[in-house]
């Protein structure tokens, strides 16, 4: 990709938010994100949104964990934080086991394209050491 089929990114003016974050260290991340208008000033006519992020650990690792939260204020944040982690963790699981059995059911032949190369033809999912 050369520079001229690079994508315009620009950020949505209308859309802006200012994010707090606030952390325990151990536990979790809870984001709230106040909406803004452009010149940075408080932008009332949009709801706040929070968003919690914790991690579940797994063999390969820390998996972070994203979810947002239905409530209005911090102390509400911090009250759900522990249900509303719960619920992402059971979600991201379920998207893992749906991966797994996606990957499980494809069948990779030679020549078949879409793969991480190989001797299969270009793009083969075939591996040869």
């Amino acid at each position: 990709m050369n520079q001229d089929e690079l994508p315009e990114i620009k950020l949505d003016a209308a859309n802006l938010y200012r994010e707090d974050t606030f952390t325990d260290r151990q536990a979790g991340i809870l984001r709230r994100m106040t909406p803004v208008n452009s010149d940075g000033s408080a932008d009332d006519s949009r709801p706040t949104l929070f968003l919690g992020q914790t991690q579940l650990m797994t063999q390969m690792g820390a998996l972070p964990v994203s979810f947002e939260m239905e409530v209005e204020t911090l102390d509400e944040a911090l009250e759900q934080f522990p249900e509303a982690a719960k619920k992402g963790i059971e979600e991201t699981l379920e998207q893992l086991q749906e991966m797994r059995r996606e990957s499980a059911s494809s069948i990779i032949t030679p020549g078949q394209s879409g793969g991480m190369g190989g001797t299969g033809g270009p793009g083969g999912g075939l591996q040869m050491p």
